[in-house]
């Protein structure tokens, strides 16, 4: 499956930091667990970037604000963690890396989550903080792994409402369905980083109950929406070795079909949650500046 010595090296580091024994039943345990592993990543923020924490309503959030900014538009970032683990810290390097390389204002969201709040507790405070920035600024959003589905399904609610849309969404490793058959649940299975029965596991803590619920809901699972006109440009990227791989090429492909803009781009070697080898793995290292360039072109566009 993987083969790239970088890539191999980033697995065992993950693998050492957070123990594939780790109780999955435990969520105080995931997230101690969790919390360490980014601690054994973090890099240091890039000098120029300058971080504030406030509120926005009841939600916390982060600034990221440049030295030289580039522009007005704001980049709202959506953590992933399978909407159980993560937060402010968890991602805090990725956005002020962001940050620095686009040269706009990210601002990070510390979203509540499951299984003490379900959906739709996670997309009603993306929500609110989207609402206060685009009341006065155009903004992105982007989002890995369960905030990549938060990105897409907050602009699903933005078109329901018809609210302000975002500018463009760049979504990165997303989950975003619910079809365990597609090639890269069963090829992928057993992938490092994420399983395919973890990803089940995330959804019953997000959703609780019955997944067949959601079968149109696609401000809960966004490959469930029977029309994907209107929506905003979007970048997606997937990791090859990824069981939701799959969920990535096929939002893309019905985007495209519903006349949206959007660019798939997968990338061969690398797995779930790579953009913690971005400063050790030369492919990392070029999604992350692709991922970046993107963010930056919607914010000029």
């Amino acid at each position: 499956m993987v083969n790239d010595p970088e890539i191999l090296a980033f697995i065992r580091k993950t693998g050492k930091l957070y123990p594939p024994d780790t109780d999955p039943a435990s969520t105080e345990e995931i997230r101690r667990v969790y919390d360490a592993l980014c601690r054994g990543f973090k890099a240091d923020r890039p000098a120029g970037v300058s971080v504030e924490d406030s509120r926005i309503g009841p939600v916390p959030i982060r600034r990221y604000k440049p030295a030289d900014p580039t522009g007005n538009a704001v980049a709202l970032y959506l953590h992933g963690g399978g909407f159980v683990v993560g937060g402010l810290d968890s991602h805090d390097d990725i956005c002020a890396d962001i940050c620095a390389e686009t040269g706009l204002e990210t601002i990070a969201v510390a979203y509540r989550l499951s299984p003490e709040h379900r959906y739709p507790a996670q997309l009603d405070d993306v929500e609110i903080v989207w609402r206060s920035i685009a009341e006065t600024r155009p903004g992105i959003v982007i989002g890995d792994s369960a905030g990549g589905t938060l990105a897409a399904a907050l602009c699903f609610r933005m078109r329901r409402l018809n609210g302000p849309m975002p500018a463009g969404q760049v979504l990165i490793y997303p989950g975003l369905g619910i079809d365990p058959t597609l090639p890269s649940y069963i090829d992928n299975a057993e992938a490092p980083m994420l399983r395919t029965d973890e990803v089940a596991q995330y959804l019953h803590h997000y959703v609780g109950g019955d997944l067949a619920q959601l079968q149109n809901d696609p401000e809960a699972v966004p490959l469930t929406a029977q029309d994907y006109t209107g929506l905003p440009s979007a970048f997606i990227v997937t990791a090859d070795i990824d069981p939701i791989r799959d969920d990535g090429k096929l939002f893309a492909d019905r985007l495209t079909a519903a006349g949206v803009d959007a660019v798939y781009r997968n990338e061969p070697q690398l797995v779930h949650a790579y953009l913690r080898a971005r400063h050790s793995s030369r492919r990392a290292r070029d999604s992350f500046a692709e991922i970046c360039r993107r963010i930056a072109g919607f914010a000029n566009s």
